[in-house]
């Protein structure tokens, strides 16, 4: 684990206004079990061998669904300024078309009312993975149709919560939504098909034009999408590995921004995925590239690309780094996120404001005599805040940022295994235990 590249900053070295929050996800954290939810391909992703950690699913998870008071507090007790969760489709709309659960917009009601009774701004994401089962059966992200049955949901959600919403992500990670889980298969529906990732990663960017327009119709601003960006070098000087990263680069960190802030495609993605794309693909990247208020960054790690010779395009291949890593095997590289929003800045964004919406570190924690020691995350948060601090240093126009994750919760395909809570959650008898990188913060983030 790095140490800190400056002394530990706190609150007073930030601008004013610069909010600090947490983060957490609906299908992570609520218990989808509760309160009339619908299925969702999680669900049935999970039930099938081999794609989850011992079949886990979300279910239960954190029981946020009943806790939301007790979390809430803890963001409050912790100094924090806000909360970023997020909406289900599944628990709202449980057909995902049609029929309302009422008890569904109820909670969402409750919650953020919970969270502004606290002193907390709520910041709500819109879609963070939970897809309807019954939209899953007609091709889901791979249907064109979705972008209006997307708009159908978040305005159903704006008519109950808009008016006291601090902003709103229309889509968290889209890249994760679509190449992750259609060409690679690492998460639900868990496709390796070339034209259904192709076509999911241009209709979920349709789905978030389409939910801007809709908000936008309601009268409503500080509204953005959250991108995650990884910091991609090649394994290699080699003219081949150079090639890979920068395909790697295209496909995972250039597609969604450079749709949204250019209109366009980067031609090493098109590359490959072009003969994949609607034939009128073209004609819907001026709704696209819209104006957006804010850009949510969520960042982890960095990643070597070496060239793979045995293996169709992108002919790309992971390379052991050299940095030490997280319980996810991520290499740590603060120093990438600063990059990073430099790049964003100078490429594509300009002075739009930024939030590092995710940030944060897997670690295997324990309690031990009541109390989780977890000097790794400390130090792993500490580095990142310099990181922030030295891109606003030099000129970004850098917001807030959320850490990833307020709760340990579900993580997906690695189901209740991996923890990047500041927050501890023995999940058999869901008692939240604060960690030493919660009251690290706490101690920073104060109000002097």
């Amino acid at each position: 684990m790095t140490q800190a590249t400056l002394p530990t900053l706190a609150r007073k070295d930030f601008p004013d206004g610069f909010l600090f929050g947490a983060a957490t996800a609906a299908y992570q954290v609520e218990g989808h079990k509760f309160g009339g939810a619908g299925p969702c391909h999680w669900d049935s992703f999970a039930a099938t061998p081999g794609n989850v950690l011992r079949a886990e699913d979300g279910a239960v998870a954190c029981d946020q669904y009943h806790r939301y008071g007790e979390d809430m507090d803890l963001l409050r007790a912790g100094n924090f300024d806000a909360y970023r969760f997020s909406t289900s489709w599944a628990r709202v709309i449980p057909e995902g078309r049609g029929a309302v659960n009422r008890a569904g917009l109820d909670y969402y009601d409750r919650l953020v009312d919970a969270i502004l009774e606290r002193g907390l701004e709520p910041h709500v994401t819109l879609y963070h993975w939970e897809l309807p089962s019954a939209l899953s059966d007609l091709g889901g992200w791979t249907n064109p149709s979705i972008a209006r049955w997307f708009g159908d949901f978040v305005e159903v959600i704006d008519d109950r919560i808009g008016d006291r919403v601090a902003t709103y992500a229309t889509i968290n990670e889209p890249w994760c939504v679509s190449y992750l889980s259609h060409m690679l298969g690492h998460h639900a529906p868990g496709l390796r098909n070339i034209r259904a990732a192709a076509r999911s990663m241009h209709y979920v960017l349709k789905a978030h034009a389409e939910a801007i327009a809709r908000l936008r119709a309601h009268g409503r601003e500080n509204l953005g999408i959250v991108l995650n960006f990884e910091h991609t070098q090649p394994a290699s000087d080699s003219p081949a590995d150079v090639a890979a990263a920068a395909r790697q680069d295209a496909t995972h960190n250039r597609w969604f921004i450079e749709a949204i802030a250019k209109g366009r495609y980067p031609k090493e993605a098109l590359e490959g995925l072009e003969p994949h794309l609607p034939h009128d693909w073209q004609e819907d990247l001026k709704a696209i590239s819209r104006p957006i208020d804010w850009l949510g960054v969520n960042y982890y790690t960095r990643n070597l690309v070496a060239h793979d010779t045995e293996s169709p395009w992108p002919s790309t291949a992971p390379a052991q780094g050299h940095l030490a890593t997280t319980q996810m095997g991520w290499e740590i590289c603060p120093e990438g996120l600063e990059a990073l929003l430099l790049r964003l800045k100078e490429n594509y964004v300009g002075d739009l404001p930024l939030m590092v919406t995710e940030n944060g570190m897997a670690w295997d924690d324990h309690v031990r005599n009541g109390v989780v020691d977890d000097p790794e995350r400390c130090a792993f948060i500490r580095d990142h805040m310099a990181a922030m601090h030295r891109a606003i240093q030099q000129g970004v126009n850098l917001k807030g940022f959320f850490y990833w994750s307020l709760l340990d919760n579900y993580e997906w395909a690695f189901g209740y295994e991996r923890r990047f809570g500041m927050v501890h959650v023995d999940f058999e008898t869901l008692k939240r235990t604060p960690k030493a990188s919660y009251h690290m913060l706490k101690e920073l983030l104060k109000r002097t």
